[in-house]
């Protein structure tokens, strides 16, 4: 019980780490806290010192194998990944606090294929924003200032869900948010944004501070509160299936098109990665698509014959 005691609490005081030093998300905590707890639950609760290459090998044998008991992989490489990441990190924050393990340097994640991105193609694009032009009433002008919101600036869905009117400067026609790790960047609002927008804010009668809230009749309290990422969702769901979109598309895939339109019209892939938040520029090279396209364009106009 003592040693099985000193790794859970080695792994409360990372938890609170991430959550008030780093600025993790509460969904962020609770996934760390799954695959740490996943891991030593397996292990028995080894004293940090015993976690070994041998340990190790045989925790990545039961991620490919065991879970739910089964003799085949039951987790995908990227998932499988995930447990071994926050492995390493709290392997990391161990070794800072001089807290003798193993080094996380010899934690190697398993190879996985490339990340396939969704986007909307130009004409399908085009089609949604037309059915969102004939969206009329109160909820079919904040529906048609989310999806404006979302593609021009590129923003998460729970960014967007959880903006607050005084953070937006329309007439500046850029504004700061905090994203992932309490990280801020600077996001533009397009024109048609901008006025899609301000349509939505004077036709509003409530006081919520949120930029976009829940407009249900029923419940008139859901006007004082953000609208949720669910709710997003079924949004965009509903005018791709009116623009007669038959692929899946998530409030990501706005944001995959909101990159993708970028670097096809010229944008660096740093100006992207700003943009876009990400700490790595390996994320926001998963828009190697438009490089093929422009690869194609090339063999097409030299290689001809």
């Amino acid at each position: 019980m003592a040693t099985k005691s000193v790794i859970q609490k080695h792994i409360r005081r990372y938890l609170e780490y991430l959550e008030v030093e780093r600025g993790r998300s509460a969904r962020t905590v609770r996934n760390y806290d799954f695959y740490l707890t996943r891991f030593a639950t397996w292990a028995e609760f080894p004293n940090p010192s015993k976690i070994d290459k041998e340990l190790l090998r045989r925790y990545r044998l039961h991620l490919n194998r065991d879970i739910e008991g089964r003799d085949e992989p039951t987790l995908k490489k990227s998932t499988q990944n995930y447990h071994l990441i926050a492995l390493r990190n709290f392997l990391k924050y161990l070794s800072r606090n001089d807290i003798k393990t193993m080094s996380p340097d010899k934690i190697e994640l398993a190879k996985t294929g490339t990340r396939k991105v969704e986007f909307l193609e130009e004409d399908e694009l085009r089609r949604m924003f037309g059915v969102l032009e004939d969206a009329d009433g109160l909820i079919g002008k904040r529906d048609r200032a989310m999806v404006y919101m979302l593609f021009s600036t590129g923003l998460r869905v729970s960014e967007l869900a959880n903006l607050k009117i005084d953070q937006v400067n329309l007439k500046r026609e850029e504004f700061t948010i905090k994203g992932k790790g309490s990280k801020h960047r600077v996001v533009f609002v397009s024109e048609k944004a901008r006025k899609a927008v301000k349509e939505y804010l004077d036709a509003r009668g409530d006081t919520s501070p949120y930029m976009f809230v829940g407009h249900d009749r029923a419940k008139a309290s859901r006007e004082k509160m953000p609208v949720s990422p669910r709710t997003v969702q079924r949004t965009i769901e509903r005018y791709a299936a009116e623009a007669g979109i038959t692929k899946r598309i998530t409030p990501h895939t706005l944001r995959h098109t909101f990159a993708t339109d970028l670097l096809q019209n010229g944008a660096d892939i740093r100006s992207v990665q700003a943009m876009l938040g990400h700490e790595s520029i390996t994320t926001t090279q998963i828009y190697t698509h438009v490089t093929d396209r422009k690869l194609k364009a090339v063999h097409k106009k030299f290689h001809n014959k």
